[in-house]
This record gives C-alpha cells, sequence and structure tokens, in this order.
C-alpha cells in the first residue's frame, strides 16, 4: 500500500489532527474514537496496526502498547469531506481502557445512562500506575 499517495487526499484540522472511527471489521460495531496525526495514520497504514495521537500525552501510541489489546487493521475508509476515517480492526481484548470491549458500553435511557455489557479485562491489572 503506497501510504504517501494515499495521505495526499486527507484533509488533517488546523492541529494537524483528523477523527478515526474505530469499528470491528466483521460485525461493524463502534468499538472506540481517537484522533490521528499525520505520524500515526501513515504507521497505520504501513504496519496495518493501529496507531493514534493522545492529545492528552501529546504523543504518538501504538493501540494495545500497554495492555496487550492490539487492533490488526483490516480496512481504511476516508469520508467524502477527507476530514474522518474508519478503521475496520480485529480487536485483540477490549478496546476500552475502562476494560469493556467498546467505549459506548453506555446507552440513554429515561431513567439515564444505562451500562450495558461485562468488561472484557479489569483495567486494574492491566494498566500498572506507578
Amino acid at each position: 500500500m503506497d501510504a504517501a499517495k494515499l495521505l495526499e487526499r486527507v484533509k488533517f484540522d488546523d492541529r494537524g489532527l483528523i477523527a478515526a472511527v474505530v469499528q470491528d471489521h466483521e460485525t461493524g460495531e463502534v468499538l472506540m474514537v481517537a484522533w490521528m496525526n499525520l505520524d500515526a495514520l501513515k504507521k497505520t497504514l504501513e504496519e496495518e496496526r493501529a496507531w493514534y495521537w493522545s492529545r492528552s500525552r501529546q504523543k504518538l501510541w501504538l493501540k494495545g502498547e500497554s495492555s496487550g489489546h492490539i487492533q490488526t487493521v483490516k480496512e481504511v475508509r476516508l469520508d467524502c469531506d477527507g476530514d474522518a476515517v474508519v478503521l475496520k480492526v480485529s480487536q485483540e481484548g477490549g478496546a476500552c481502557h475502562t476494560g469493556y470491549r467498546s467505549c459506548f458500553y453506555r446507552k440513554a435511557t429515561e431513567i439515564g445512562w444505562v451500562e450495558e455489557g461485562q468488561r472484557v479485562f479489569d483495567p486494574e491489572s492491566v494498566y500498572k500506575h506507578s
């Protein structure tokens, strides 16, 4: 895959970022939304592993680098405006740092937000904070 040619059509925002919606490649379930800069998108296209830009830590990160819950990229799609991508991935373990498979485990109901699903891992044991 010629990443340089593909990147010509991408329109990053004034911060140099593009939104990435991440879906399970088999079910279409939305797993997470993240941000990518040029380096993250280039590495993702070249390596077929999901790389992102952490706005809070101001650094590039490979999904699963600390948890082992990697995302193998099966397909990348660019929207009509060129300012958002969809990554279709094979997710190892959970995508959400809270332990759920998807970051979208809360559903709006008349009584408020209701958590659905079960955790697939214990975040306390996966993310050892020093």
